[in-house]
């Protein structure tokens, strides 16, 4: 389990420095604020369609415990994993000695820390009991919707440059 909870961070770090790299070639400006999602209602319950944004990413805000937060949907991440900065303000503190996940980055060695999220909330899309782990942020510059999250779902889909959840 935690040979899994280290690659899955390593795939969270290096994909998030993958598109800080992408943003910084790009010559177009990065969308200031997540994308309007669209909530419908499916035969089998809620839907939540997620649109691209510029950069090709599926940004979303959702709500931790009621807080909100956003989100870049990241189907290769297997933990939702949140910057310090916003884990603070929603009350998530961990101390120093809650770091013991080490994880390697792009950019060396670092360590992570568990938490858990008693809700998350996307589109009314709400998972109670996820798992997540806070990073430093040097080392993650945006909060991630991983598998942890995603997998409780009944389904969710890339179809037609749109990211669908329900």
């Amino acid at each position: 389990m935690r040979n899994l909870v280290i690659f899955a961070v390593v795939m969270i770090v290096a994909g998030t420095y993958m598109a800080q790299l992408a943003d910084r070639m790009s010559a177009q400006p990065a969308q200031a604020s997540p994308a309007p999602i669209t909530v419908a209602a499916a035969p089998a319950g809620r839907t939540v369609v997620i649109p691209r944004d510029r950069r090709g990413h599926f940004q979303t805000d959702g709500r931790i415990d009621g807080q909100r937060l956003s989100f870049m949907v990241d189907t290769g991440a297997s933990i939702v994993a949140l910057t310090e900065t916003d884990a603070a303000r929603i009350g998530l503190r961990p101390s120093r000695s809650d770091y013991t996940a080490m994880v390697t980055t792009a950019n060396g060695k670092t360590k992570a820390a568990r938490v858990h999220l008693a809700s998350l909330d996307v589109g009314g899309l709400v998972v109670r009991d996820v798992d997540a782990i806070v990073l430093p942020d040097d080392v993650l510059s945006e909060n991630l919707l991983g598998l942890s999250y995603l997998s409780k779902l009944k389904r969710f889909e890339y179809a037609g440059g749109k990211m669908m959840l329900e």
